[in-house]
Order: structure tokens, then sequence, then C-alpha cells
């Protein structure tokens, strides 16, 4: 008999994860820290320069990291996973790109914990069943890992793509190039060339922010309240927050659809826009053999 998962992983240090620790809860409160610190020293220390129109530009930043963070996610669920088209080269790098910044790891892990949930959704066996328990599949099972789930290899139909083996093999350098040392330069040159430093380390924080809502919108929008009863103004909002992977109810029926919503209608294509990136993408070259289920065609 196949035990719950949030009962079969021990919580403990051994299998306690410190990087999807530092990734879903540590970097978060860092990057608010820094956000609420730069608007206390901007507001009280007057020789620092603070205008209110950098609040605006930094909402502006923490709406386009969603975005660009479920730009990454989409293709990554939508054709990666479950084979909804074929990302050409570009596409594949434009994706690995977004997902490093969004901070959701390897691919190959990714991929088998949704392959697992897909095989026992909400049943025994699935990593992130809200009937368990709702804090393990928002963040418990990101927290707790089974070493035998981290140990499974790459999925077979993503070995013939070379620009996703690389970069999955090197997500942690990549990552820390991206979050480390690109910031840094960017701060070495505005204090360089005399710039704001305030304003640099707002929209920083600002980043920082905006992937923690789409990462924490993802993993409980999706693994908790998408397998649940909830109003359809929750849906769309999730929705807006995770680029229409939020729009769960159909989704286990049909899997294999590069769209969430219908094609037709405005609204549909702002709500889902992964899948209205995915479109995009198609008409440009950079996935092909788009599948779509027949109610969203």
């Amino acid at each position: 008999m196949t035990l719950p998962r949030s009962l079969a992983i021990p919580k403990n240090w051994k299998t306690f994860n410190f990087a999807s620790f530092f990734s879903a809860i540590g970097y978060p409160v860092l990057g608010v820290a820094l956000f609420v610190t730069m608007v206390l020293l901007g507001i009280f220390i007057s020789h620092l320069t603070f205008h209110w129109w950098y609040m605006l530009i930094a909402f502006a930043v923490i709406a386009f990291t969603i975005f660009v963070c479920n730009a990454g996610i989409g293709p990554l669920h939508r054709i990666l996973q479950h084979r909804a088209g074929e990302l050409a080269v570009p596409g594949q790098v434009l994706t690995m790109i977004n997902l490093v910044i969004a901070m959701q790891g390897n691919v190959k892990d990714w991929v088998n914990y949704h392959s697992q949930h897909h095989r026992f959704s909400d049943k025994p066996g699935d990593p992130h069943n809200p009937f368990e328990s709702k804090r393990w599949a928002w963040v418990g099972w990101i927290l707790w890992r089974d070493k035998k789930d981290m140990e499974r290899p790459l999925a077979m139909w993503l070995k013939n793509q070379p620009v996703i083996v690389w970069m999955d093999r090197f997500y942690n350098e990549i990552s820390l190039v991206v979050h480390l040392v690109i910031p840094a330069t960017i701060y070495l040159i505005v204090w360089a060339a005399g710039g704001s430093l305030v304003l640099t380390a707002l929209l920083h924080a600002s980043v920082v922010i905006g992937r923690a809502i789409q990462f924490h919108a993802t993993v409980y929008g999706i693994n908790v309240l998408g397998h649940l009863k909830t109003p359809i103004w929750a849906d769309h909002l999730i929705g807006l927050l995770t680029g229409g992977e939020a729009f769960h109810d159909h989704h286990h029926s049909e899997p294999t659809s590069a769209l969430h919503r219908p094609r037709k209608g405005v609204w549909n294509r702002i709500v889902d826009y992964n899948g209205t990136i995915l479109l995009a993408m198609e008409k440009i070259g950079w996935v092909r053999n788009l599948r779509i289920a027949p109610q969203f065609a």
C-alpha cells in the first residue's frame, strides 16, 4: 500500500533541502527586507534622492518579473513536460533562461515530480496532494525531499534536446551568474557612473519580490487551489499570476493542450498568456506542431 508522501518522507535535517528553502522562503524574505529598507532610507534620510515615481517603476518591474517567470514555466509545463509541441533551439534557450530567473530548479526534477503528480493525482503517491495536507502541497514537498526522487534521470524525451540537457546540467552555475554576478555587476556599474543605488536596490528587490509572488502563486494556486473548488474570480486572479496555469479543472483530462483557455476572446488570451506566448512563438518558428484540445481550438 502506497503511503501518503507527507507521511512517507521523514522531516529531518537529512531530507531538508536548503536550496529549496532559500528559493521558497529565504530569498523572498531578503527581497522584502531590501525593498522596505530602501523605501525607509529614501524617506527618512534627506541627502538620499527618492522620488515617488520610483514606486511606479518598482511595481512595473514586479509585474514584468511575474510575466517573465511564467514565460519560462508555460513552455516547460506544456511543451517540455506534456509534449504539446516542439521547442526550436531559440525557444529552448529563452525558456531555460526564464526558468533560471524563476528559480524553478532542474528541469530533470521538475518533470519527474510533475509526472508523479499526474500518475497519482490526489492519491497517495502524489508529491503534493492537498487532501493530505494543504501546507504540504504548498511548500512541504519542496522543503523535504526523498533522495530517490532526486536520483531519477532526465526524462527520455528530453535527452535529444542538447540545449535543455546542457543548461540543466549547469543550472546551479547559471543561477549564480543570473542571481549574483549580474546584479553585482549592475550595482558596480551604477556606482561607478554616479547613478542612484537606492533606485537600483529598489528595482533589484522588486525582481526578487515578483519572482516570489509568481513562485507561491504557482505552488499554492495550482497545487492547492487548483485541486479544490474555488470561485471564478479566484481562478482568474491566480490565472493572471500564473500565466493561465491555474486553470486546472480540465488539465488532467487534456494534459497535452498548449492552451488552457479558448483560443478566441481577448480576455482568454490575456488570462492564459502562457498559451498566448506559445501561439506567438509558433508564428515565428520557435515552437512547432502545437497541440490544442478541441474545446480550446
